[in-house]
């Protein structure tokens, strides 16, 4: 059949199967088929595509309730549009089709294959991202997963020393990042229990000290730690101590694979981004570092038709207030639909380019006087930025204070 007619497809996605359904533009069910999620059966999905026109300069669409996976990665060559639909959405719209709520892989694929030939032009298809801003992508997801999984160890790691050794929470209040530090760790293997602490000898600290790979103050720290240990503190019997330090050291363990996992993927990531052409306008904003930026460029890709002006990509990043609106009733609050990375890294960014950038903190200050709250004053800071990194972007140009808060600066002086 050649490409006479508009033909849509749908997919539903499974782990071991995915079900495909073509439709026309008249909503006639032209094919379904049921495909395994290995090699051979992309090869027969393509095939099904090829049978019914399908070709390299008029790809037809495709609906999926996923952007990943390699069956993604097989659609996504070429010129094909892959639309991501909510399975949400998707389950809206299945009420459309029948008022007795049935539901069947096929008929899922039946319905993606109707969204597209209904409301293909509300949905965005995945966006045409470059190879380098996938793999920066990955590598700062998994960066950002592997932080948060880090300070979810460390979090569990405070309670328990908090139930029966509080000796080691009160020495390593003093540090950066306190349990996450290699000397604390190291510590904590030498001596598990509080007893063991306080019979820790000044050599012994300072050899503790060295392995972890401190250089500088080993002899006042030692002196200090040894004077801690040595306090008079509570105690559980013997036996039970004991049993808590192997508890201790039993989650140490996964803290320090947690530790070295986020330390291998920050490394990688600050390889990979700054090769990319965009780094140097991000980098240029500031409170935006490698780590930080690379989870920006993450989000938004470099598909520079992805969003159609700032104000879709402040919805996106979920900086921008939504307004609901009916009759005599008119609200205006935070958006609770984003993209919760973007909005994270937003949030670290304000934070740091309230001291980084004059203009960016006298803006704070003036929002915090107008009678925001310190979430809503940071809020409306991102915003603000992400429309300016919006038009940098789109224009190639890197970040002027001067231009960017005129106003902000003038107030400031």
């Amino acid at each position: 059949m050649g490409r006479n007619t508009l033909i849509y497809c749908g997919i539903d996605w499974a782990e071991r199967h995915h079900d495909v359904a073509l439709v026309d533009d008249t909503g006639q069910l032209l094919a379904k088929h049921r495909i395994s999620d290995d090699a051979a059966g992309y090869r027969v999905l393509l095939d099904l595509l090829a049978e019914y026109g399908d070709s390299e300069a008029d790809p037809i669409p495709v609906a999926i309730e996923t952007s990943r996976g390699l069956l993604v990665a097989v659609l996504r060559t070429g010129k094909r549009k892959v639309i991501a639909v909510n399975p949400m959405a998707a389950a809206r719209y299945r009420d459309r089709h029948g008022v007795s709520r049935k539901k069947s892989d096929p008929g899922d694929a039946l319905v993606l294959a109707h969204i597209l030939r209904t409301d293909m032009a509300i949905h965005r298809p995945l966006p045409d991202d470059t190879d380098l801003a996938r793999a920066i992508a990955v590598l700062a997801r998994a960066q950002q997963d592997a932080t948060w999984n880090r300070q979810q160890l460390a979090n569990q790691l405070r309670s328990l020393l908090r139930e029966y050794y509080p000796a080691a929470l009160e020495a390593f209040s003093t540090w950066q990042n306190g349990l996450c530090r290699p000397e604390a760790r190291e510590l904590l293997k030498v001596a598990p229990t509080s007893t063991q602490a306080a019979r820790l000898t000044r050599a012994q600290l300072r050899s503790a000290l060295k392995r972890a790979g401190r250089t500088r103050g080993i002899d006042a720290e030692s002196e200090r730690l040894r004077e801690i240990f040595r306090g008079d503190y509570a105690h559980h019997p013997i036996l039970v101590e004991e049993a808590l330090g192997k508890q201790m050291l039993a989650l140490l363990q996964q803290l320090d694979a947690a530790c070295a996992a986020t330390d291998s993927l920050a490394k990688a990531v600050e390889e990979v981004f700054p090769q990319h052409p965009d780094a140097e306008i991000i980098r240029s904003f500031p409170g935006l570092g490698l780590q930080l930026g690379a989870r920006v460029l993450a989000e938004i890709g470099d598909d520079r038709k992805r969003f159609a002006d700032a104000r879709g990509l402040k919805a996106y990043a979920g900086s921008a207030p939504i307004t609901r609106s009916s009759g005599k009733k008119h609200y205006v609050g935070r958006r609770m639909v984003k993209n919760d990375r973007l909005n994270h890294a937003g949030y670290l960014w304000a934070f740091a380019a309230i001291n980084a950038c004059q203009g960016a903190g006298a803006h704070y200050r003036r929002r915090r006087a107008h009678g925001d709250w310190h979430a809503q004053a940071q809020r409306h800071l991102f915003n603000r930025m992400l429309g300016q990194l919006y038009h940098c972007l789109q224009n190639n140009s890197l970040f002027e204070e001067h231009l960017a808060f005129p106003s902000s600066l003038a107030v400031a002086a």
